[in-house]
């Protein structure tokens, strides 16, 4: 194992170099929560399909191929399908609003008081997804080293916590880029037909296992449905994607090069679904499905390409949390901290140091959580339940029709948020009606409460309008500066 060790080592280690390079880079507030809104459409598609695909998508997608086929690829597919629709539909008209945060284009909307609710139900969302991400440390580490768990998530989320910390959005952006290469190389050109060939092919591995393996819709159609409401409609409203789009140069990188994210995340969704069918073949009776990549890895894949691979999944993780960590210190400092403490806004320059301290922060916290945290599953659904229950509504709403209103949205939040808790207790955190019907109350209460008070001020949809056609006011607005590309 010790050149596995070796290209593990050398990876983390580059890890925290970029970190170090990336805060020479972060020199304002837009460099450091946005990387200066300057991607070209290569670096930007990379780390767009970085953030999304984490370990879930990884580990969890070969552990649904494992259990279900080829059908377990519809989890991650609908990832893609929801980053597919952002991009062609939304994703131009949020890089034009110029803003930092989901909250921040609510304010602009509907004219204020939306902020700090929506703000509370987006970092609780965040913060979830970066604890369930680092959580995931303990998995490959224990691979790897055989380690503690607790000391693997301390080093794993150690890890992320420094790069981020140095350099924010740009020392992200260049981890997430590498991670997408790792990622490429590692999972899709060597585990995949390693897999298959060890497999015997896909005659062999359609002679030795059930026809529902090969079924597309084997899974079950009301859990793909499900699969929509949270992934596909939580890729359109999370803060961690937002923040991505908003690192755009223009608002055609954001619809194309997010539109090959998207694609990239269909293939690595059917790649995942054949290497866990793969697995299947292979070891027919292992204790859990998401013991499957481990197992695979570990056992038939020769030295060095291993590390490689295991370095994958770990880039995997590494940019799933990145990314959650930083959106949830941004929404914790813009959205929630500085409207209690009511400060005025200070220059951005100023604001770089308070950004950076709160990504500190909220890293320890997010590792002391993951270390006292047993099941991860229902915490996860429980933020996306009150994501989709809560945000969905108000944000497309917004978006999308004139006619609602700040105590219309004010209302679809929290009919909807309290709707979803009062279901997970009724019916279970991991039953499909909590997300069904808290999505119905909050629409409901969107349009009745907007139609029953007086429509959004005249001035402030014309802000809305002005800025959706890129003409945002001047302090939001960057200074020009090369683009990466």
């Amino acid at each position: 194992m010790a050149v596995d060790y070796a290209v593990i080592v050398i990876y983390l280690a580059g890890m925290l170099a970029m970190g170090w390079w990336g805060m020479r880079r972060a020199r304002s507030k837009s460099d450091f929560l946005v990387a200066g809104r300057r991607l070209g459409p290569a670096m930007y598609s990379g780390t767009m399909a970085a953030i999304v695909l984490g370990g879930a998508s990884t580990i969890g997608g070969v552990g649904l191929g494992y259990q279900y086929g080829l059908s377990g690829a519809w989890m991650v597919f609908t990832i893609g399908l929801g980053l597919l629709a952002l991009s062609v539909f939304f994703s131009a008209r949020i890089a034009r609003l110029k803003v930092y945060t989901v909250s921040e284009m609510l304010d602009l909307r509907y004219g204020g008081r939306a902020g700090v609710i929506s703000g509370v139900v987006m970092w609780a969302y965040t913060l979830m997804l970066a604890v369930t991400s680092t959580i995931a440390y303990a998995t490959i580490f224990d691979v790897l080293f055989d380690m503690n768990r607790t000391l693997a998530i301390v080093l794993g989320g150690s890890i992320v916590v420094a790069y981020s910390t140095l350099g924010g959005m740009w020392s992200i952006t260049l981890t997430d880029m590498v991670q997408f290469v790792v990622k490429t190389i590692g999972v899709l050109l060597l585990l995949l037909p390693i897999a298959v060939v060890k497999a015997g092919g896909f005659a062999e591995m359609k002679a030795k296992l059930p026809t529902a393996y090969f079924d597309p819709l084997g899974i079950g159609g009301e859990t793909i449905f499900t699969y929509v409401l949270i992934y596909t409609f939580g890729m359109l409203i999370g803060q961690d994607i937002w923040q991505r789009v908003f690192t755009a140069r223009s608002d055609r990188t954001a619809k194309w090069g997010g539109t090959v994210a998207g694609t990239y995340c269909l293939v690595y969704a059917l790649a995942g679904a054949v290497i866990g069918t793969a697995a299947k073949v292979l070891y027919p009776k292992l204790g859990s499905p998401d013991d499957a990549f481990a197992t695979i890895v570990k056992d038939e894949l020769p030295i060095g390409v291993r590390g490689l691979v295991l370095a994958a999944a770990l880039a995997a993780v590494m940019s799933t949390s990145s990314g959650a960590l930083i959106a949830c210190a941004t929404v914790a400092n813009n959205d929630i901290w500085s409207r209690i403490r009511a400060k005025a806004r200070s220059g951005d320059h100023d604001e770089v140091r308070g950004n950076r301290v709160f990504i500190l922060i909220m890293g320890v916290g997010v590792i002391g959580t993951a270390i006292a945290l047993n099941n991860v599953v229902e915490a996860l659904t429980v933020a996306y339940n009150l994501l989709v229950g809560g945000l969905l509504v108000p944000i497309l709403g917004g978006l999308l029709w004139k006619r609602g209103t700040v105590q219309g949205a004010l209302a679809a939040v929290t009919v909807g948020g309290l709707a979803v808790i009062g279901l997970m207790a009724g019916y279970g955190i991991l039953a499909n009606e909590p997300v069904y019907y808290g999505l119905l109350s909050s629409l409901a209460a969107y349009v009745a409460v907007s139609l029953a008070t007086r429509p959004t001020d005249a001035a402030v949809l014309a802000n809305w309008r002005e800025r959706l056609a890129g003409r945002a006011a001047p302090e939001l607005v960057s200074e020009p500066v090369p683009a990466a590309q």
